[in-house]
């Protein structure tokens, strides 16, 4: 069992896209490994490739109970809307009130190489668009209004 070091906003990983995963290699085996390890922990919902140091499309996710991951994820379909708390490993005790949509599915690859299809509403929801937007390098205060962004820019500094 391998627990990655999670990395924080301003590293520059975690603001590149992530490369496509073309060929699954011992070392996307172990990524995977990794991914999931660690954010098999109280608390965690989800968990980025490049949040760990890695720019390569995958996350890891622990909802409900329900663990997993999923390769080279793409939002096909969203719907609906909902505003809710959000925080992210990478923004330590940073919560906002952050718009989503209320339901996302996303279609990926396991480590088979075969297609996978994840969706949810609510929580689930929420966390399939925020780490797929981890993956194109973006965090969650993106999403937020200028003014409230700015103010947890401040915090996130206040904190170093």
């Amino acid at each position: 069992m391998t627990i990655r070091e999670i990395r924080v906003v301003p590293d520059p990983v975690l603001r590149t896209p992530c490369e496509p995963i073309e060929r699954i290699t011992p070392a996307v085996r172990r990524l995977v490994t990794d991914l999931v390890d660690t954010v098999n922990d109280p608390g965690r919902a989800g968990l980025s490739a490049n949040q760990i140091g890695v720019s390569l499309r995958a996350f890891s996710f622990n909802i409900g109970g329900r663990l997993g991951y999923v390769i080279n994820p793409v939002i096909v379909e969203t719907s609906g809307d909902q505003l809710g708390e959000e925080g992210c490993l990478s923004l330590p005790n940073l919560w906002y009130s952050t718009r989503r949509a209320d339901y996302a599915k996303v279609r990926g690859i396991d480590l088979d190489g075969k297609e996978i299809t994840l969706e949810g509403r609510g929580i689930m929801g929420r966390m399939l668009q925020h780490e797929c937007d981890h993956l194109e390098g973006h965090v969650y205060i993106d999403r937020l209004e200028k003014d409230v962004r700015r103010q947890a820019m401040r915090r996130l500094r206040a904190q170093s």
